[in-house]
C-alpha cells in the first residue's frame, strides 16, 4: 500500500479544520472564513508537493495554483465593498499564473489555448473593471438602458460559470494534447468541475456557504486518497467527491430519524415534510434551530396556514429572501413582529430540521479516507452478488 505523505499531513489538517468548523456551525451557525486558513495553509504546499514529487511538472503545479487563485479572486469580487481601495495585484498574480502554465512553461505550444486564455483574461479584466467602478473614487458610471443593465447584472452574477468553463476546457486540452500535462491534468480538471458546482451552489443559496466552502477546499488540499482505503480505490481516485457521497448517505439517517421521532410523537403532515421538519410552540421559536416550513395568514381573526411547497421553498432559497430563518427570529426581533405574534396565536409552527451539513462532511472525510466509497462499495456489492 503506497502512502503518500503529503496527503496524509494535508487530511490531517483538513480534519483538525473541519472539526473546530463543525463545533463553530453547531453554536453559532455561522464559520468566519479565517477558519478555513490552517487547512489551506497546510494543505495547498503538500498538494504543491505532491504535484512534484509525482510529476516535476511546473505548468501542471501553476496550473493547479491557477485554479486556486481564480475561486480566491472571484471571492475577493464578490465580496468586494464599494468603499474599500481594489487591489490590482490581486488579478496581475490571477491573470500571470494561467499564462505561465497554458502559454509559457508548457514543452510544446498548445495554439488552441490562446482563445481560452484571452476569454479568461478578458472575463476576468471585465468584471474587475465593474467593480472598480463601483469605488467612489472611481469614474462615475454612466446611466444606461434597462437592456444594458439586465445584461451587466446577469454577467456580473454568472461570470465565475464561465471561468469554471474555461478551466474545465484548458484542463481537457492539457490532457490530451502533445506537451500537455497527460493523465495528471485531472489533478486540475476533476477539481474544477466539482468545486465549480459547489461554488455556483453556495452563490445561489442552494447549499450552506460554509458547506461548499468545505468541500472546495478539501478537493484542494486533499485531492487523492493519502493510501489505499479498506474498500479500494475509486476509478478516478478523487477524494472530495467520495467525501459529498458519504457525507449525503450518512446524512439519510437524520430524515429517517426525524420521521420515526415525529410518528412516534403523533405529528402530521404531508409526508415529504414527516422527514425534514418538526412542529414547536410558537412562543418558543426564537429559542430553536431551522427554517419555518409554513406560511400564515389571518383571516377575521383566525390563523390559516400551509406548507410552503417544494419548487416555492427552491425559488426562496435561490432568491435568498422569503424564507424565515429562526437565528433572524430570536436576533432581530424587531423586523418580525407580525410574524412573531402570528407564530404564537398559531400555537405551533413546523420547522426544518437544522443540523449543519458540516458535520456529515466531516464524518464522510473520515469514511471516506479509512473505508472509501460507499456507493461504490455497494455497486461492486450488487454486480458481485448478480
Amino acid at each position: 500500500m503506497e502512502l503518500l505523505y503529503p496527503m496524509v499531513i494535508s487530511a490531517v489538517a483538513v480534519l483538525a479544520t473541519l472539526v473546530y468548523a463543525s463545533y463553530l456551525d453547531i453554536k453559532d451557525r455561522r464559520v468566519p472564513f479565517r477558519t478555513w486558513y490552517p487547512m489551506l495553509i497546510v494543505g495547498i504546499p503538500a498538494s504543491v508537493w505532491l504535484l512534484y514529487s509525482k510529476t516535476g511538472n511546473y505548468s501542471l503545479i501553476l496550473g493547479y495554483l491557477s485554479l486556486i487563485v481564480s475561486f480566491f479572486y472571484a471571492n475577493y469580487l464578490d465580496s468586494h465593498e464599494p468603499g474599500e481601495p481594489f487591489r490590482f495585484e490581486y488579478l496581475a498574480v490571477t491573470l500571470a499564473l494561467p499564462a505561465l502554465s497554458w502559454l509559457v512553461l508548457p514543452t510544446q505550444f498548445i495554439p488552441t489555448l490562446v482563445p481560452w486564455y484571452a476569454m479568461f483574461a478578458g472575463i476576468f479584466g471585465y468584471i474587475s473593471y465593474i467593480t472598480w467602478k463601483q469605488r467612489p473614487e472611481g469614474k462615475i458610471r454612466p446611466k444606461r438602458k434597462a437592456k444594458e443593465s439586465n445584461v451587466e447584472e446577469a454577467l456580473n452574477r454568472w461570470y465565475f460559470t464561465l471561468i469554471v468553463v474555461i478551466l474545465a476546457i484548458t484542463s481537457a486540452l492539457m490532457l490530451f494534447s502533445p506537451g500537455g500535462w497527460g493523465a495528471p491534468a485531472l489533478f486540475v480538471l476533476l477539481p474544477a468541475v466539482f468545486c465549480g458546482v459547489f461554488y455556483l451552489f453556495g452563490r445561489m443559496h442552494l447549499f450552506g456557504g460554509a458547506d461548499a466552502w468545505a468541500l472546495i477546499f478539501i478537493s484542494f488540499c486533499v485531492p487523492t486518497f493519502p493510501f489505499t482505503p479498506l474498500l479500494g480505490n475509486t476509478p478516478l481516485g478523487f477524494l472530495a467527491f467520495s467525501v459529498l457521497i458519504n457525507a449525503l448517505l450518512l446524512n439519510l439517517v437524520a430524515p429517517l430519524g426525524i420521521f420515526a421521532l415525529n410518528i412516534i410523537r403523533g405529528n402530521r403532515a404531508p409526508l415529504m415534510y414527516m422527514f425534514f421538519g418538526f412542529p414547536v410552540k410558537g412562543e418558543n421559536i426564537q429559542q430553536e434551530w431551522g427554517f419555518v416550513m409554513e406560511d400564515f395568514e389571518e383571516k377575521k381573526g383566525s390563523v390559516s396556514r400551509k406548507f410552503i411547497g417544494f419548487w416555492d421553498s427552491i425559488r426562496r432559497m435561490y432568491a435568498g429572501e422569503g424564507r424565515i430563518y429562526t437565528k433572524d427570529l430570536r436576533e432581530n426581533p424587531g423586523e418580525f413582529t407580525a410574524e412573531l405574534a402570528m407564530y404564537k396565536k398559531a400555537g405551533t409552527v413546523w420547522i426544518s430540521y437544522a443540523v449543519p451539513f458540516i458535520i456529515p462532511i466531516t464524518a464522510g472525510l473520515i469514511t471516506a479516507i479509512v473505508f472509501g466509497d460507499f456507493l461504490l462499495a455497494i455497486m461492486r456489492l450488487f454486480v458481485s452478488g448478480a
